[in-house]
């Protein structure tokens, strides 16, 4: 009984939640309509604490910033809904605008074979969806197995475990797929340049040596993190330090 109660409470908690997010991204859109930016993206902030968050919303908190000028939070937001949803058409059409308005043209080094095909095909997909497509083959490898072991005529055992070990390889293939994905996210974490103007040193303390200089927008990988510094790295290979509250990570 009381289980059922909690559920009940729970359910009635996740439906009032729901309306509140609606009731907030409904008033949001009409303030940014209105030309009211900064009053929009309290509303989707609103949301954001309520982890309520969705490409759409980081759309339209993208969108608000960049309607202000604010090159940091623009790039910020559009590169997280890119993160939630890689296919995003129309974010990735504002982040090539939006990446105009950074100062910084950090070209990236040339890429192999692999990397290029790893950026234009696999990362299309999070390591979160690469691994349900990897359930969705070891499932379908299980089922023609079992085809295959309950079949009676020669050419449907041959057909059943011909499809059977290719789906077990594509599982295998997947399962790779899936860790490289998850690594990758884990160990490089990119964050965006919050200052407007920041020097990156040689080493994490203040008289350390100036290597180069940022700006506002510039997009880092986060390496290391040594008290309030943190050690980043370009698209073009530089390395530095800078100070860990002049960028935010995404």
């Amino acid at each position: 009984m009381v289980k059922k109660i909690l559920f009940l409470l729970l359910m009635i908690a996740n439906s009032v939640t729901a309306q509140n997010v609606d009731r907030l991204f409904t008033a949001a859109n009409e303030l940014y309509k209105n030309g009211a930016f900064e009053k929009s993206i309290e509303k989707y902030k609103e949301i954001e604490a309520l982890d309520a968050v969705s490409s759409e919303l980081y759309l339209n908190l993208g969108n608000a910033y960049y309607k202000l000028n604010k090159v940091g939070p623009t790039l910020f937001y559009y590169e997280k809904a890119l993160k939630l949803n890689p296919l995003h058409a129309d974010v990735k059409n504002n982040l090539v605008f939006a990446k105009r308005l950074a100062l910084d043209n950090i070209e990236e080094v040339p890429k192999t074979i692999f990397q290029r095909f790893d950026k234009n095909y696999l990362q299309k997909l999070s390591y979160n969806e690469w691994a349900i497509v990897t359930v969705v083959f070891s499932f379908i490898a299980a089922i023609l197995f079992l085809f295959f072991y309950f079949a009676h005529t020669p050419i449907r055992k041959r057909t059943y475990f011909t499809t059977s070990s290719i789906s077990f390889i594509l599982f295998i293939f997947t399962i790779f797929i899936t860790y490289n994905q998850y690594h990758q996210t884990k160990e490089n974490k990119e964050a965006i340049v919050f200052a407007e103007k920041t020097e990156v040193r040689d080493a994490p303390t203040l008289n350390s040596e100036e290597i180069f200089t940022l700006h506002e927008g510039a997009k880092v990988i986060v390496l290391d993190v040594v008290d309030n510094w943190k050690k980043i790295k370009l698209a073009d290979g530089k390395l530095g330090w800078i100070i860990a509250e002049e960028i935010k990570e995404l």
